[in-house]
């Protein structure tokens, strides 16, 4: 039913929406009807536009708050306005090459580091607080596993995935471990593992503890328990994220109650809130726009999200955005989060 009447919005009131959602937008105050008089173009009487106003009203596409006789447009009159009626600003080609200069992929040793740069130029770009999934290292092959013995038993594990993407991990083992025990299980490891993802590295080990102990000697016992230490020691599908620019939301006139601020820098640093946003993002196509209550976290009711998949050579390894007030100018942040998802995925893929 709500659909049929969104169908069904005359011309005249599509319009009015639009003049009202760009003029909340830029203003930041509830809109009466002599703005939307003067520049919506139409030759309408202020009894004609306030009909229109309570039909819209009625639908609930907008609300008149207490304390004006103006209104504003609530999350549906966004998601109607981001659907149906929004004019895209396409970012200028001077501003994307300065982008594609900044995300140069040679210049960063690894990827999350090249992914924490875009989130924090998206963010110095749009003025609102970027957001960006870190490639998750299933996606790539392990080339070489060495380990270095620290004091107490403890085990740092060097792991090149690609042949240039390098992550380090500190174990705690059981006993003591020389250094001819590290290099001999990490030769075999490097044998047994060679080309396989995470993923595939973990099927491995649980696949040879099935196996009956009895076959495998003492030196593939001790390889398989380090690998066990090293790729069973985190969630395989947990997604890891940054976030950038959080300070940009402080000067959001929706955003200036200290505990909303409160709660909402508290969520980012859980990071527990967003990750099924983030997944939900990761899994779909193209950009990704949760306005308000669609997030269905109470902590983002007055922002919205807008994302974009970035990619590997592989396919989608992750997600990049931005979250900022609903009041945000989505015609000019839709186009800068899709630009720079298809900048980071190149600078990705040049780092190959």
């Amino acid at each position: 039913m709500a659909q049929d009447h969104e169908d069904n919005l005359s011309e005249r009131a599509r319009q009015l929406l639009r003049v009202l959602v760009e003029s909340y937008i830029r203003d930041g105050q509830p809109v009466g009807s002599r703005t939307l008089s003067r520049e919506s173009g139409l030759n309408l009487s202020s009894a004609t536009i306030r009909n229109v106003m309570a039909d819209l009203e009625a639908l609930g596409f907008v609300s008149s708050p207490h304390t004006s006789a103006g209104r504003i447009p609530t999350d549906r009159g966004y998601r109607f306005f981001v659907d149906t009626l929004l004019r895209m600003q396409p970012m200028e080609e001077g501003a994307v090459e300065n982008l594609r200069r900044q995300l140069g992929g040679g210049a960063f040793e690894t990827s999350k580091s090249l992914v924490a740069t875009a989130s924090q130029t998206l963010s110095n770009i749009t003025r609102l607080a970027g957001v960006v999934t870190v490639p998750r290292p299933q996606a790539a092959s392990i080339t070489q596993i060495e380990f270095v013995g620290l004091s107490e038993n403890r085990v740092l594990v060097v792991l090149v995935f690609n042949d240039r993407e390098v992550q380090n991990r500190i174990i705690h083992l059981p006993r003591h471990h020389s250094s001819d025990e590290l290099r001999r299980a990490a030769n075999y490891l490097n044998e047994l593992f060679g080309g396989r993802t995470a993923d595939g590295a973990r099927e491995e080990i649980l696949r040879q503890l099935q196996e009956a102990r009895e076959g495998m000697n003492s030196l593939m016992i001790e390889a398989i328990s380090l690998a066990q230490a090293v790729f069973q020691q985190e969630e395989p599908d947990r997604l890891e994220y940054i976030v950038a620019g959080e300070t940009h939301l402080m000067g959001a006139s929706q955003l200036t109650s200290v505990d909303k601020l409160r709660r909402l820098f508290e969520a980012f640093n859980e990071k527990r809130d967003f990750l099924h946003l983030l997944d939900q993002s990761l899994h779909a196509d193209g950009i990704q726009i949760f306005i308000g209550h669609e997030s269905g976290f109470q902590v983002l009711d007055e922002c919205s999200v807008v994302t974009a998949p970035y990619s590997g050579d592989d396919g989608v390894v992750g997600v990049i955005g931005v979250i900022g007030p609903t009041r945000m100018a989505y015609e000019r942040v839709i186009p800068i989060v899709d630009v720079t998802a298809r900048l980071l995925s190149a600078a990705l893929n040049s780092r190959r």
